[in-house]
């Protein structure tokens, strides 16, 4: 079986193991053969030798900063002489990919309802991010070949601008691009691919409700879509988290059915938290190899901005910042290390990141991809952890025993059995392998773990929860031609458990092998049982 098909039947929990047993590893000191960045650019898999494609540039010839219709039309040209992985529709070609739900036989997609903006509810002084309402955005592409265009560009620096309607308001030339990696790679041509909108792309004043960007998610491995919002509103009880909620998207007049929302990572979301603004900011992209552990690699910031993407200012004195934290993490002594940390680090902050990453077990997190999670340097020199992926939390991994034997996480049991030092072996993982190698943090680690067991992993505090967010979107979710999964899976995939296939993964379009609820439950008793070793 290759590869290619093996990647487009399962999540991306699951391909971490796939990918494992086919791509070689990277070389001692992080990168990858050639000295290459990974092969996961934004939106996925890109170009042999990783990075993003610069087109803007080359083909903007009346120099507005953005690529017209014309100027797209050439770029295109281009990229077919270029040699690119997944070329217009990831893995799965554009019409590849076994997906369950209301289009199981693989054809394409019929189309969804039509709407226009006087038939949704319209809000107004509702926030944003309010978990307890739907609003529609309208986007309007110049091209009915929009989604094809936009798959050539995936993994470049082109944005396809569209007008777009929220609340019955227009907001003209914002720019659209397919993100993601798995969620776009494994979902074929005319499903749901997750969408980054910048609001403010030919009007930088231009704002929705405050904010420049949405990211509206394809709740890619999760048939409930409610994983992120849950997991985010739990983690910001505890942490500096981005806020989600649900949103309905209607592109050229026809529903694409409902969307997670979730707040970017951004100069704004930085003054939410930290009023002084200013620092710096990095993201840690996803990949099946991530090598975004901080481990020390040198004094070369070059190594690292083969593995760490700057999202402010490039600047040395950051990059020496961002390696200074590294080396202190990897070679100052155990006995040091707290009083070492104490003045950059946000030690709580990443104690409870880590907590919360293993409690909920975020298979798409640190904890075991050394990868999708963001950092920040506040103004006072002082590092901070934020989560970035969610998708992928409130379950066991899946993927059964290939995602159990993978870098000493040893015995899971059914996956609500994690122990909550699995990985602290892997000297890569140094915010595991070091930290909680401290007695004076790993008590605390246990404390903030325990504490969320107490607080949260309690079906009378998410069951209710859960059923709010259902009943919100359920008949959206009915309708929907291009979800992912079935709706029996959406239904189902809270309370009542499903199936997986011989090989231990989840049958394509039905519930999780474990319920939400089946999980909660185990993984509760299970840690407030729990006595280290």
């Amino acid at each position: 079986m290759s590869m290619f098909f093996r990647l487009a039947t399962t999540t991306a929990a699951a391909a971490v193991a796939l990918l494992a047993q086919d791509f070689p590893p990277p070389p001692p000191g992080g990168g990858f053969p050639g000295g290459g960045p990974p092969p996961f650019g934004r939106g996925g898999f890109g170009p042999p030798g990783g990075g993003e494609v610069k087109l803007v540039k080359e083909f903007d010839k009346d120099g507005n900063g953005y690529l017209d219709a014309i100027e797209r039309k050439a770029a295109r040209e281009k990229l077919k002489s270029m040699p690119r992985r997944g070329p217009g529709g990831g893995f799965g070609g554009r019409r590849g990919g076994p997906f369950g739900g209301d289009n199981a036989d693989n054809a394409v997609p019929k189309a969804g309802l039509k709407l226009t903006p006087d038939q949704v509810k319209k809000y107004g002084s509702e926030p944003l991010y309010d978990p307890n309402v739907l609003r529609t955005v309208f986007l309007e592409f110049d091209n009915p070949d929009w989604e094809a265009e936009m798959a050539d560009f995936n993994n470049t620096d082109v944005d396809m601008p569209v007008n777009m309607t929220v609340d019955g308001k227009l907001y003209k030339g914002v720019g659209v691009h397919f993100r993601g990696m798995s969620s776009f790679m494994m979902v074929p041509a005319g499903r749901k691919r997750s969408l980054n909108v910048s609001v403010d792309f030919l009007n930088k004043e231009q704002r929705l409700d405050g904010y420049r960007t949405l990211n509206l998610l394809n709740s890619h491995g999760d048939p409930t879509f409610l994983r992120t919002v849950m997991y985010l509103d739990i983690a910001r009880k505890y942490i500096p988290a981005p806020k989600a909620n649900f949103m309905r998207v209607v592109i050229n007049g026809e529903s694409w059915g409902i969307y997670t929302s979730q707040e970017q990572f951004n100069s704004d979301f930085v003054k939410e938290w930290f009023p002084e603004g200013g620092g710096a900011r990095w993201k840690v992209s996803g990949s099946p190899m991530g090598q975004g552990g901080l481990s020390y690699l040198g004094e070369d910031p070059a190594a690292y901005k083969k593995i760490y993407e700057i999202k402010s200012k490039d600047s040395k004195k950051d990059w020496a910042a961002l390696i200074n934290l590294t080396k202190v993490l990897t070679e100052t002594p155990i006995d040091q290390l707290e009083q070492a940390l104490q003045p950059i680090l946000d030690i709580d902050g990443t104690l409870k990141f880590l907590a919360l990453e293993k409690a909920f077990v975020n298979s798409d997190g640190y904890w075991i991809r050394s990868s999708d999670y963001s950092i920040y340097l506040d103004a006072k020199g002082k590092f901070h952890v934020i989560p970035h992926d969610a998708n992928e939390t409130i379950r066991p991994p899946e993927g059964g025993p290939g995602m159990r034997g993978m870098g000493g996480m040893g015995n899971m049991g059914n996956g609500t059995e994690l122990d909550p030092f699995a990985g602290s072996q892997d000297s890569k993982r140094v915010l595991i392998s070091r930290l909680l190698a401290v007695p004076a943090l790993r008590t605390r680690y246990l404390a903030y773990m325990r504490d969320i067991a107490e607080k949260w992993m309690t079906w009378d505090k998410l069951g209710p929860m859960a059923a709010k967010y259902q009943k919100l979107i359920a008949a959206d979710v009915k309708a929907d031609t291009r979800k992912l999964d079935s709706f029996e899976a959406f239904e189902n995939g809270v309370t009542v458990d499903g199936e997986e296939d011989d090989r231990g993964f989840r049958r394509p379009g039905a519930a999780p092998a474990m319920s939400m609820k089946t999980f909660v439950e185990g993984r509760r008793k299970f840690l407030l049982a729990y006595k280290p070793k």
